[in-house]
C-alpha cells in the first residue's frame, strides 16, 4: 500500500482560494443562465451543480489549491451549512413533505441494505481473482479499513471514526480508505446530479408516480411568488440574522450537549450510539429543528425576500469546498482498494434500483435515499436541491435518520466482511 503523496499547492492563502471558488461559481451560474449559444446545449448534458464541485477538484488535483491544507471546508460545513439548513427549512411545507409518503424512508433503508450487503459481495468478487487485495494481517486487514467506509456510507464521519476505534484499523489503512470513501462517493454523486437533470426519463423507466413531489415543488413556488418582494437592506440583514442566529444557537446547543454525551460515551458505545457524541451531529440536528420551528412563525414570509436563495448560495459554497477536497488523480493509488469500493457502490445502486422498480418510487427518492446514506447531512440536501430547493429539507431529515442507524448497520456489515475475508 503506497503512502499518500502531499504536494505543496501553488496557492495557500484561503482568502485567495475563496475568491477563486466564488469566481468559478459565478462563471458557472452566469453561463448556465444563458439562453442562446452553446451553453444551453452544454448544460443539458453536464449539470451546473456537477461543475460546481468538479472544477475545484481539478484545481486541487493539479496542485493549484489544496483541500487538505485549507480551512474553507471546515468553515463552510460549520458556519454556512447550518445557516443554509435554517434558511432552506424556513419555508418548508411540512404537510406537503408528509404527503410524500413512506417511499422516502423505504428507499433510504434500501440504500442502507445495499451498503450492508455490498461490502461482503465486493470482497467475495475481488478475492475470486485477486485475493491479495483483500488480505492483510492484524490492524492492516483490509476488512477493518472497509468497516470504516461502511460507517461513513451509512452514517457519516462520526460513525466512520467510531468504526476505526471498534475494529482497530491502522492509521495507514484508514488514510487509504478515506481516499476510497471520498472519491467513490463523489463519483456516484456526479451520476446522481446528472440523473437529476433527466429524472423524468428515469421515472418513466421506473413507472413511478412523482405527482406528490411535483405538488410540493409547485406549492413552494406559488408560495414564493405570493410573498415575493424586492429585498431591501433591512430584509437582507434579517435573513442573515435568521441564518447565522440559528447557527449560533445550534453551536451553543452543540457545545453544551456534546460534553454531556462524551461523559456517557461508554454507555453510548454499549448501544452503538457513538455518533451522538459528535458535535457535528448535534449541530445539524439543532439547525434543522430551528429551521422547522421557524417555518411555523411569521418569519416564514422572508422566503419572499429570498431566504432560500441565500440558503442555496451558502450550500453552493459548501459544494465547491467539498470539490476541492477531492483528488481525481488519487484513484491511481491503491487501485485494488478502489476496485472494491466501485463494486461495493454498484451493489448499492442495484439494490436501490430494484427496490425503486418494485415500489415504483420516483428517482428523487432513489437519489436522496442514497445520498442520505453515502453523503450524509453535508451532501444529501445538495442532491435534493438539484431537483428543487424546496426539497432540500427531505435530504436533511433522511441524513439525520442515517446518523441514528449508521453504527448499527456498519457493525453488521463489518462482521459479515470479516467472515468472508480470505
Amino acid at each position: 500500500m503506497e503512502e499518500v503523496k502531499h504536494i505543496e499547492p501553488f496557492i495557500t492563502n484561503d482568502a485567495t482560494v475563496l475568491g477563486i471558488l466564488m469566481a468559478l461559481l459565478a462563471f458557472i451560474f452566469y453561463t448556465s443562465s444563458k439562453s442562446d449559444g452553446v451553453w444551453p446545449k452544454f448544460y443539458k448534458v453536464i449539470p451546473a451543480l456537477l461543475l460546481c464541485y468538479f472544477l475545484p477538484s481539478v484545481l486541487n488535483s493539479l496542485g493549484i489549491i489544496s483541500g487538505e491544507g485549507s480551512n474553507l471546508y471546515f468553515v463552510a460545513s460549520r458556519y454556512l451549512l447550518p445557516s443554509s439548513l435554517v434558511l432552506l427549512c424556513l419555508s418548508i411545507d411540512m404537510k406537503g413533505i408528509l404527503k410524500l409518503g413512506p417511499k422516502a424512508i423505504i428507499m433510504f433503508l434500501a440504500g442502507t441494505l445495499g451498503i450492508i450487503v455490498g461490502g461482503p459481495i465486493a470482497i467475495l468478487a475481488v478475492s475470486a481473482f485477486a485475493p491479495e487485495i483483500v488480505g492483510g494481517a492484524g490492524p492492516d486487514e483490509v476488512w477493518r479499513g472497509l468497516a470504516t467506509v461502511a460507517g461513513s456510507w451509512i452514517g457519516g464521519g462520526a460513525n466512520q471514526t467510531a468504526m476505526k476505534e471498534i475494529y482497530g484499523a491502522s492509521d495507514k489503512l484508514f488514510s487509504a480508505m478515506i481516499t476510497v470513501d471520498v472519491i467513490v462517493a463523489n463519483i456516484w454523486m456526479a451520476f446522481l446530479l446528472i440523473g437529476a437533470g433527466m429524472s423524468e426519463k428515469v421515472d418513466k423507466f421506473l413507472k413511478a408516480d412523482s405527482s406528490a413531489i411535483t405538488e410540493v415543488k409547485e406549492k413552494m413556488h406559488q408560495y414564493s411568488l405570493g410573498v415575493a418582494k424586492i429585498p431591501n437592506l433591512t430584509d437582507i440583514m434579517i435573513i442573515c440574522a435568521i441564518g447565522f442566529g440559528g447557527t449560533a444557537i445550534a453551536h451553543f446547543g452543540s457545545d453544551y450537549i456534546t460534553p454531556i454525551m462524551e461523559n456517557h460515551k461508554e454507555w453510548l458505545s454499549t448501544y452503538r450510539l457513538t455518533s451522538m457524541a459528535s458535535g457535528f451531529f448535534w449541530l445539524v440536528v439543532i439547525a434543522t429543528i430551528i429551521g422547522l420551528a421557524l417555518s411555523f412563525t411569521r418569519l416564514k414570509k422572508y422566503e419572499g425576500a429570498g431566504a432560500s436563495k441565500f440558503g442555496s448560495a451558502f450550500l453552493y459554497v459548501l459544494v465547491a469546498t467539498i470539490g476541492m477536497k477531492m483528488d481525481v488523480l488519487a484513484i491511481f493509488d491503491n487501485l485494488g482498494l478502489f476496485l472494491i469500493g466501485i463494486v461495493w457502490m454498484i451493489v448499492h445502486v442495484i439494490v436501490l434500483l430494484v427496490v425503486a422498480k418494485i415500489i415504483k418510487a420516483p428517482f428523487f427518492f432513489v437519489a436522496v435515499g442514497s445520498q442520505a446514506n453515502v453523503g450524509g447531512a453535508a451532501s444529501a440536501p445538495i442532491v435534493a436541491s438539484a431537483f428543487s430547493p424546496a426539497l432540500a429539507p427531505v435530504g436533511v431529515l433522511l441524513a439525520v435518520f442515517g446518523y441514528a442507524v449508521g453504527t448499527f448497520g456498519a457493525i453488521f456489515c463489518a462482521q459479515i466482511m470479516q467472515a468472508v475475508s480470505p
